[in-house]
């Protein structure tokens, strides 16, 4: 007998209760990492190099350290037997051989090699002295050429980020068959290339990173309270590479997080440092990031150059796929800054039945802050890639964008389905979804309403694209749960939550067994000294992974209640059900309490704990379709997006407003990408977007009211068939925002291509120009 019956579920999956930890938030009693700050703490303030590439030396040192409040100045010597920040994330080259790893010093010794390079930490009483310090300290510079872009990295002659070295290209790398794709192109029809840009973004999240340190001299040990995706990476890391000492020796803990976007995966300067600081002072030690340093010091995410190339039949079928990716990677090596254009690449085919495919990946040092994951790692890049391609060959060979797509993509009854990269699909209905989203977009209206903006002044373009993605694989999860005394649910896991609702999604799994209401289960994450393991958040994992995790426990939970309630009642097992946190004779009142079973049960010495470990054997692979519909004022250049359209297939739905929430989220970050945000460097390598002052967010006004809805088909390879959706609104958005914007410029100007973001005065600047090369000057 199942535990609960389904008509009691009101909790449970499937159900849009609205999010637990909103109430806390909304009424200001969210604690993060600044509102941690024990008293006593001493506060710090990094030295950052304002010279992209240059050698330095420090002086004024002592007159600083004399200065008040000051308590400490580290500098590179007094960090020097700290390991450096690691890479895990190195991949090899086409040959077989390693990739070289630079090394990434907790402080940088004599070479500045980004603006916001850490070359001292200060520590002081306040934060204003900390700062009056930093500033006394005279850093003397030698500057050396900068290496800018992708293009100043590979240029004849170029400058050198890491001379020893001898080059900046960091590896080169390949997925797929280059002979079995040559092959295909020499028997192509035609062949359809594009150039692509994958601007470089900065992840800003509401709340910037922040750390505290506290040290016990007495057991050599630290508690490190830090706004992460996951306290046991972020410990292990510290720990076995940069302070070398047991694990045991540092409890991580991670309270509120105001988002975190894959950037507060990694682990950063500012937190062994807080962790020395706090040793030598024998104080807590906090430092506060602001929003400027987040835009100098943290990992920030894209910046592919990437030319993709596809062989046609004489039908418009694709035969073979090239893609050759350029990407950069920044000064130093954050954390799995190589894989993620190597990983992305194996996106490549998207959702295509393309038989031969070879993607050439290349990653290259520049002085800039380094490259990292950031919301979708990789999927993004290699969605907007083929998702623009294959608008443009529509284009080029006269077809429709839904016709090129339902000719060349998967069929449902090929899964499950291996590309030549060798990922595995399990499930998915690619042309179903994609005419569903049609349907609810008026695809077929769009020449009246296209009519009307002609009428008005205006371009109109309408675009697609229908894209899948690879997430929620990797490393196991464990929960443990356990029945309280007052007769609620405690849940310790591992995962991290950043805003995405973990606390509503897990309470509803263990409702979904237990039958109880969500405030009577309380989710505790964020802390090594009481999570034995985790594998934090990121890659859409959390619910897919975690809540599977969840799921097994709370179902062994129910087991046990069952078994010791139906003893209690002296009834079989089969005979009893869980109902409204009761143990019940199924179709009686005779029943008896979680309370009472937990007393009862501790009395005899029975355990009310369980545990369960699941590990996923394949990523999953959430799709869909986007359709965006703009309208552009030549006059300013400006992109206003008047429709936008979204039918997901996520396997299964665990809560509809969560997954809204995270479909929107995710969305808003995508059209971000698309039409307004730019990181820019100057010849001299300062980044010159520094500030929101210069760096443009979207904003509320920006976004439209989105259709969404889901056309699920449960995958095959997760314990729940979920697919994961954190990350699919933005790997969605990008390529359906811009195939809208070249659709209405091309259907007005008869412009095929236009680089991100679509910026007012990139726009302008197009139609200027094709006005002025068109037949008598437009």
């Amino acid at each position: 007998m199942d535990a609960v019956a389904s008509s009691q579920r009101k909790f449970g999956i499937g159900q849009a209760p609205k999010r637990v930890e909103d109430q806390r938030f909304l009424t200001g009693a969210g604690r993060y990492t600044g509102d941690m700050i024990p008293e006593g703490a001493l506060m710090a303030q990094v030295l950052r190099a304002s010279h992209a590439h240059a050698r330095f030396t420090l002086s004024g040192l002592d007159e600083a350290r004399a200065m008040p409040g000051v308590a400490a100045i580290l500098t590179h010597a007094d960090v020097a037997d700290l390991g450096d920040l690691p890479c895990p994330g190195a991949v090899k080259n086409s040959d077989g051989s390693k990739m070289p790893v630079p090394p990434y010093p907790v402080l940088a010794s004599d070479v500045a090699r980004h603006v916001g390079d850490a070359l001292a930490f200060i520590v002081a009483e306040t934060a204003d002295q900390a700062r009056d310090a930093a500033e006394a300290v005279m850093v003397d510079y030698e500057p050396l050429e900068p290496v800018v872009g992708i293009e100043g990295a590979r240029a004849q002659g170029a400058s050198l980020v890491w001379p020893e070295f001898g080059t900046n290209l960091a590896f080169d790398s390949h997925h797929g068959d280059a002979p079995k794709t040559e092959k295909a192109f020499a028997k192509a029809h035609r062949t359809v290339a594009l150039d692509i840009v994958n601007n470089r973004l900065i992840a800003n999240f509401m709340e910037p990173r922040a750390c505290i340190a506290e040290y016990d001299g007495a057991h050599e040990s630290w508690t490190m309270t830090v706004g992460s995706q996951g306290v046991h990476d972020i410990r292990n890391t510290i720990a076995d590479h940069i302070l070398k000492v047991d694990r045991a020796k540092l409890r991580v803990i991670t309270p509120d997080v105001g988002g975190g976007f894959g950037t507060k995966i990694f682990v950063y300067r500012e937190y062994p440092l807080c962790a020395v600081a706090a040793r030598i002072t024998g104080r807590p030690v906090a430092w506060i990031g602001e929003r400027g340093e987040h835009f100098l010091g943290d990992a920030q995410g894209r910046d592919n150059l990437t030319r993709a190339e596809v062989a046609l039949d004489r039908r418009g079928r694709f035969l073979g796929l090239k893609i050759d990716i350029a990407a950069d990677l920044g000064a130093y090596l954050s954390q799995f800054a190589p894989f993620i254009p190597w990983g992305g690449a194996r996106m490549s085919p998207g959702c295509y039945d393309i038989p031969a495919v070879h993607a050439r990946v290349r990653g290259y040092y520049t002085n800039s802050p380094p490259i990292d994951a950031y919301r979708g790692a990789g999927r993004p890049e290699a969605a907007y890639v083929i998702e623009r391609l294959v608008e443009h060959v529509a284009r080029e060979i006269g077809k429709s964008p839904d016709a090129v797509r339902a000719l060349n993509f998967i069929k449902p009854e090929a899964m499950p389905h291996t590309t030549q990269v060798g990922r595995i699909y399990d499930s998915g209905e690619f042309e179903a979804a994609m005419r569903r989203a049609m349907e609810v977009a008026d695809w077929a209206g769009f020449k009246e309403r296209l009519r009307a903006s002609k009428k008005a002044g205006k371009a109109r373009g309408i675009g697609m694209a229908s894209y899948i993605e690879a997430c929620a694989g990797g490393s196991p999860e464990r929960a443990d749960i356990s029945m309280q005394a007052d007769g609620g649910v405690e849940v310790l896991i591992g995962t991290q939550s950043n805003g995405q609702g973990h606390m509503t999604a897990y309470a509803q799994l263990v409702s979904q067994h237990l039958d109880l209401p969500l405030e009577k289960v309380t989710v505790i994450q964020g802390d090594t000294a009481l999570i034995e393991t985790g594998g934090g958040t990121g890659g859409s994992r959390s619910v897919p992974v975690g809540g599977a995790a969840v799921d097994g426990a709370s179902r062994e939970l129910a087991r046990k209640l069952m078994e010791e309630g139906a003893r209690m009642l002296e009834a079989a097992e089969s005979d009893v059900e869980i109902s409204d946190g009761t143990v019940r004779v199924a179709g009686t009142d005779k029943a008896i309490g979680f309370t009472e079973i937990a007393a009862q049960a501790a009395d005899a010495g029975a355990s009310l704990k369980t545990h369960f470990k699941w590990k996923p054997p394949e990523a999953t692979y959430p799709n869909g379709t986007h359709i965006c519909e703009v309208e552009i004022d030549p006059q300013t250049g400006e992109t206003e997006i008047l429709r936008y359209t979204i039918v997901d297939d996520f396997g299964m739905t665990m809560n509809p407003l969560l997954l809204a929430g995270q479909v929107h989220g995710g969305l808003a970050q995508g059209i971000g990408q698309a039409l307004h945000e730019r990181v820019v460097f100057d010849e001299s390598g300062q980044l010159v977007t520094a500030s929101l002052m210069d760096y443009r967010l979207p904003r509320a006004a920006d976004l439209p009211n989105f259709h969404f809805e889901t056309r699920n088909v449960p995958c095959t390879t997760n314990a729940l068939g979920m697919k994961g959706a954190g990350e699919a609104g933005t790997i969605g958005g990008t390529p359906a925002t811009m195939n809208a914007v070249v659709d209405a410029l091309y259907r007005a100007y008869g412009i095929r291509h236009l680089d991100m973001p679509a910026t007012p005065d990139r726009v302008f600047a197009a139609i200027s120009c094709a006005r002025d090369s068109a037949p008598g000057g437009g």
